[in-house]
């Protein structure tokens, strides 16, 4: 499933970035990249992803950890908002 492979991509790059203060650009563009590879294995048109990626990397980018969470997750709760959001606008 789709949302399987996206999964176990983004717990393993948290797994690299743990314990990071910030989000680098390095890091998240490893991140995107995962994040893209997914969601084209999971035949998601191009342009969709494309623009995806471009929203979630202008949120993320050189933003501070919030207090409870780690860089990854940080990165993964941008991920999941966007998904919802653009779920629920192609939804209509």
């Amino acid at each position: 499933m789709a949302f399987e492979g996206l999964s176990s991509r983004l717990q393993e790059i948290t797994r690299k970035i743990r314990g990071k203060a910030r989000i680098t650009e390095s890091d998240l563009k490893e991140m995107l990249r995962e994040v893209k590879l997914a969601l084209l294995e999971a035949d998601v048109n191009y342009k969709i992803v494309k623009d995806f990626i471009g929203t979630i990397q202008e949120k993320a980018l050189g933003q501070d950890v919030l207090k409870s969470l780690t860089p990854g997750q940080q990165v993964i709760k941008i991920v999941k908002d966007e998904l919802a959001q653009l779920l629920r606008r192609n939804r209509k």
